[in-house]
């Protein structure tokens, strides 16, 4: 998990990113395309088209970190296309990054256990 201080804010860049872009460009994005300062703390979430894959940029007051987690199986539960983003809590991005419908929590996918 990201080793984020409680209270972080967290922000969905609504529809779907180039996941191609890395942390400089996905800043700018922050910056110009949802209006808001990619250095002030929060995070920001962006996924690809494919829906398996988010990419997370976070200022953490000393420097810029890019977080990226890719499922094996299923898709990260998005909110529906459109301009800005929006705000969900931590725990609703700890349930997204593990598989789960941050929504109203229930796995989305469940791992086969060796045996």
């Amino acid at each position: 998990m990201i080793p984020t201080p409680s209270g972080v804010r967290v922000w969905l860049a609504v529809g779907h990113s180039d996941m191609r872009k890395g942390m400089h460009t996905l800043a700018l994005q922050v910056q110009q395309a949802l209006g808001r300062d990619p250095h002030c703390g929060d995070l920001y979430v962006f996924r690809g088209r494919r829906a398996d894959l988010v990419k997370i940029i976070w200022h953490d007051g000393i420097g810029m970190s890019l977080y990226t987690k890719r499922l094996e199986r299923g898709r990260f539960i998005w909110p529906s296309p459109a301009d800005g983003c929006l705000q969900i809590s931590g725990a609703q991005l700890a349930y997204m990054l593990d598989g789960i419908d941050w929504r109203s929590p229930r796995q989305t996918y469940r791992p086969q256990l060796a045996g």
